[in-house]
């Protein structure tokens, strides 16, 4: 069967080179409330690799709609919309003007001014009240969406995606949960949309892509828009559009929008079948939700579910997926872990990628293809991501590498998190056969020695350190009576004593989540205990906060909120109250620690030319991990002393 997923699209006379989109998302990569230069590398890198649709960051078409700080507006848009054009135009990729207004799930923070809204009901996450939109107000939002189209026509743009999708006005005036008006706007639910739709294409003309983003299905059948009313929104708007980008999410869901591992990839895909029917081949229909493997995508073009895919986080994670797909390989694969491609967050992140932390610095991070070739050896201790990627890229340089592990197979502590998370090893594995692709000796079960820096260190050999992390002491008193255990041993397979099992969580990431759900599976007594008010409280970082303790409480976990552990014995915790400072007992026959680690540093004491990265430089995230590993790779005429690479590092991060 062909691979039409990187064949060509073609929509209003014009034509993508690839039916992959790379769509919509927030970046935090603005200047301001404008397009900056680093959004204009961004996506000229996907282009360059085969993108065939890009939609840019939605820009709000009204000064009433500011939802977050570096949101862009469409007024101070139109010079980064043209740079935008310009830079993908050699790679034949569609770019879109993303136009949108978020109403009343906006922010009044910055804006300072209320917000607006089809009907007085507040907000599901900050309770704010919205104005109802009177006549002026509705009139102004659609000659907002006019003159933001009327610009990006002025900029070159290839057309405008219009957004109608889970946090936008136009669908909440779509949906019974908000629009609860008695004129025509509650009569006709989609009569503003079609009155911005044919604003809208006032200005474009025939000959440019008039896209809408909508949402089909607001997972709220009691009120909101279902999936048999999400097609009929769909076949009446049909005959306006060029292109339909089929979503489900809305008020009380946003976090489905965009999901991480825990919902299943292509989830959309019935939903998507069943518009795409319903439209009866008026528009091409555009497959969303999770879709970040191309055999996936091109099963979804084989049995008819859409006419494009969009696989923008797949894109974030690896910018050549079209072309490198086009080239009988497989790409760097996303593992849906939302962990730094979801910035909606009071830090305000750079939008970046886990594996892939050239994503977002494209104008600033260095390039492997232009990185200065390498002879001689380099040796690379330790397998876990940062040493996997400081290998693969010394390699792709030219270096002669080998790669020494303590363990019988590579991935470090990304290994032995399969245990609970096999999604991860997808990148570990990547990394791998790249580089045994790329020529790297691995010698497994063969932990370095102080010896063994001696004689590299004589020969003049480089050596990065990427040696993990070790388990830290208690900072309490616990008897033998009580099982301790952090939590990397026990997702290696130690054994656990029968009874009550607490797991101590001071840090409130997923790790303690994730192994108390796979715990609770096969035993009856499982709690968590943090000092945080909520179980997992990074989490909201990445959309699944709510979920995650929604599956606790369905797998029967027990969580013990505001509490610090003062010691343990005689089959007890004495935990203290953070506010209150009451102590109570916690039963308890096995205690895991799911605290950070601390740098395993035994070979790196005496040593000043070896590099250091990863875990025994500071344990945190595969994120860090893999971008101090490829920094160190990069340094611009080989390894130099660990102040250089991380002096580097630092620049890099801070551009």
């Amino acid at each position: 069967m062909p691979d039409t997923l990187t064949e060509q699209l073609t929509l209003a006379g014009r034509t993508a080179p690839s039916r992959v989109m790379f769509g919509p998302h927030e970046t935090n990569l603005g200047d301001g409330r404008a397009l900056s230069p680093r959004h204009v590398a961004y996506y000229a890198r996907r282009a360059r690799g085969g993108a065939g649709v890009i939609v840019t960051e939605t820009a709000s078409v009204h000064p009433s709609d500011w939802p977050y700080e570096r949101a862009p507006s469409a007024d101070e848009c139109a010079g980064g919309w043209r740079d935008v054009a310009v830079a993908c135009r050699p790679h034949g990729t569609l770019v879109l003007a993303g136009l949108g207004h978020t109403g009343l799930q906006g922010s009044s923070a910055y804006s300072q001014s209320v917000l607006w809204g089809p009907s007085r009901v507040p907000d599901v996450v900050t309770r704010e009240i919205p104005m109802e939109m009177e006549r002026a107000e509705i009139a102004a939002l659609v000659d907002g969406f006019r003159s933001a189209s009327a610009a990006a026509v002025e900029a070159g743009v290839d057309g405008v995606e219009l957004d109608a999708g889970p946090s936008s006005l136009l669908r909440q005036f779509h949906s019974g949960l908000t629009n609860l008006r008695d004129d025509e706007y509650g009569a006709d639910p989609l009569r503003l949309t079609r009155e911005v739709l044919a604003a809208v294409r006032a200005e474009l003309g025939p000959d440019r892509v008039l896209a809408l983003r909508l949402s089909c299905d607001e997972q709220a059948p009691w009120a909101g828009v279902t999936p048999d009313q999400g097609a009929d929104h769909a076949r009446a708007l049909a005959p306006e559009l060029d292109l339909l980008v089929v979503v489900r999410g809305g008020a009380m869901s946003t976090s489905s929008y965009r999901p991480d591992f825990h919902a299943p990839p292509a989830f959309n895909t019935e939903l998507c079948r069943a518009v795409r029917a319903a439209v009866a081949g008026v528009v091409p229909v555009v497959l969303q939700g999770s879709v970040v493997d191309p055999v996936e995508a091109q099963h979804a073009l084989d049995t008819g579910v859409a006419d494009a895919v969009e696989m923008t986080r797949a894109q974030i994670a690896d910018a050549d997926l079209v072309d490198v797909w086009r080239a009988g390989r497989s790409p760097r694969p996303c593992v849906r872990c939302n962990q730094t491609c979801l910035v909606r967050d009071p830090r305000n992140p750079v939008v970046t990628c886990i594996g892939n932390p050239a994503a977002g610095h494209e104008s600033v991070d260095p390039t492997e293809a232009d990185a200065e070739r390498l002879r001689g050896p380099v040796v690379v201790v330790g397998t876990g991501p940062a040493g996997l990627e400081a290998a693969r890229v010394l390699a792709g340089r030219g270096a002669q590498v080998t790669a020494v592990e303590a363990e019988r197979h590579p991935g470090g502590m990304v290994r032995t998190a399969s245990a609970d998370a096999p999604h991860l090893t997808a990148l570990t594995d990547w990394l791998e056969d790249e580089c045994r692709s790329r020529g790297v000796e691995f010698r497994m079960h063969s932990p370095a020695s102080e010896s063994d820096l001696d004689g590299w260190e004589r020969d003049g050999i480089p050596v990065v350190l990427a040696t993990g992390s070790v388990p830290r002491p208690l900072p309490f008193p616990i008897d033998a009576d009580i099982q301790c255990q952090d939590a990397a041993a026990v997702l290696a397979g130690t054994t656990l004593r029968e009874g009550p099992i607490v797991l101590f969580d001071p840090v409130g990431g997923p790790v303690a989540v994730a192994l108390a759900e796979w715990l609770a599976a096969s035993r009856s007594e499982v709690a968590i205990l943090t000092p945080d008010t909520v179980t997992g409280s990074r989490l909201g970082m990445t959309g699944d906060l709510a979920d995650a303790n929604a599956r606790l409480h369905q797998a029967g976990v027990t969580r013990y909120l505001t509490s610090r552990i003062v010691s343990g014995g005689s089959g007890t915790l004495r935990v203290r109250s953070r506010y209150t400072g009451e102590e109570s007992t916690v039963p308890c026959a096995v205690l895991i620690d799911c605290s950070h680690r601390l740098p395993d540093d035994r070979l790196h004491t005496s040593r000043r030319t070896a590099v250091r990265v990863g875990d025994c430089v500071a344990p945190r995230t595969i994120l860090e991990a893999i971008r101090e590993g490829r920094a160190a790779a990069l340094a611009e005429s080989g390894l130099g002393s660990d102040s250089a690479v991380h002096n580097r590092f630092t620049m890099i991060t801070e551009s």
